[in-house]
């Protein structure tokens, strides 16, 4: 039991490190990801105010609105046409390696009325550009962008990445846990006595004691069989040399000591059961 519980706890161990790792992957990506949209959105700043031949006003901090939705604004009023700011996008977007579809709203500071808005999408039939070439009146703007192709927390080729660390740690996890798991031995069939933590089957020749199989001779067997028969009790040796050897051929004196001596050697793993023996009388099978 205490060995099952060891594995358990193993295994709950491992699986723990496996998800702080991804959790740990997840975060770092996503960090990359929200300092690379804030600086190609602070590119994409700069390049509105030179068309506007503005080279000192200064873009205020980009905000992260949510996970996909960020926020660029200015110190200054400005004015653009709006093709300006779609190809200002496309090339900033494309050079820090984001997303291709997403949604763009040029909001007006003073009511957040969407002054202008469009959607882009790698399907160019999904893709929205209306009124271009009509040039937005100077006043306050924020911009705001979402992102719509993209699972929150993660990139399409983060999936991929994220996939691949997962079948990775479970072929770990699967071949360590083939090596480690415990066998639980089936109830044998045949009858079978209960001897402190172990099974004795007197039919099999053998002993177990959780998942050990512990073989025993015929001898060892027979003499087993008389002790568990008689527990905490004295048996005689003329009794154990008759009972085990009478129809065997010749005995040696020293062959019962011998044996005795072997059945401690496998019984030791439980020290509540002892061979005891009692001198000038016989040996007695002590169960506590």
């Amino acid at each position: 039991m205490n060995r099952i519980i060891f594995y358990s706890i193993k295994k709950l161990i491992i699986i723990a490190v496996v998800l702080v790792l991804l959790s740990s992957c997840s975060s770092r990506w996503n960090n990359d990801f929200s300092e690379r949209t804030k600086i190609a959105l602070r590119d994409v700043g700069n390049k509105l105010l030179l068309s506007n031949q503005d080279s000192t006003s200064i873009i205020l901090p980009v905000l992260e609105l949510s996970p996909n939705k960020y926020q660029v604004s200015f110190s200054k009023s400005l004015s653009f046409e709006p093709s300006m700011i779609v190809a200002f996008m496309q090339q900033s977007f494309k050079t820090s390696q984001l997303p291709e579809q997403y949604r763009v709203e040029v909001l007006q500071c003073s009511d957040r009325e969407v002054a202008y808005s469009y959607q882009m999408s790698a399907d160019k039939e999904s893709t929205i550009i209306p009124c271009t070439g009509r040039y937005l009146p100077e006043t306050c703007y924020l911009i705001e962008v979402k992102f719509i192709d993209r699972i929150v927390g993660f990139e399409m080729h983060e999936i991929l990445l994220f996939t691949i660390l997962s079948l990775v740690f479970l072929g770990i996890g699967f071949l360590f846990f083939k090596k480690t798991k415990l066998v639980k031995i089936k109830p044998e069939k045949g009858a079978s006595e209960k001897l402190g933590s172990f099974y004795f089957y007197p039919e099999q020749n053998k002993l177990v004691k959780e998942a050990q199989e512990i073989a025993l001779s015929k001898k060892e067997c027979e003499l087993l069989a008389l002790f568990v028969a008689s527990p905490n009790q004295i048996i005689k040796r003329d009794e154990l040399t008759k009972r085990v050897w009478e129809d065997n051929g010749v005995f040696v004196g020293r062959s019962l000591d011998t044996y005795i001596s072997k059945l401690r050697k496998k019984l030791k793993a439980d020290s509540s059961i002892k061979l005891t023996n009692v001198h000038g009388v016989g040996y007695k099978l002590e169960i506590g």
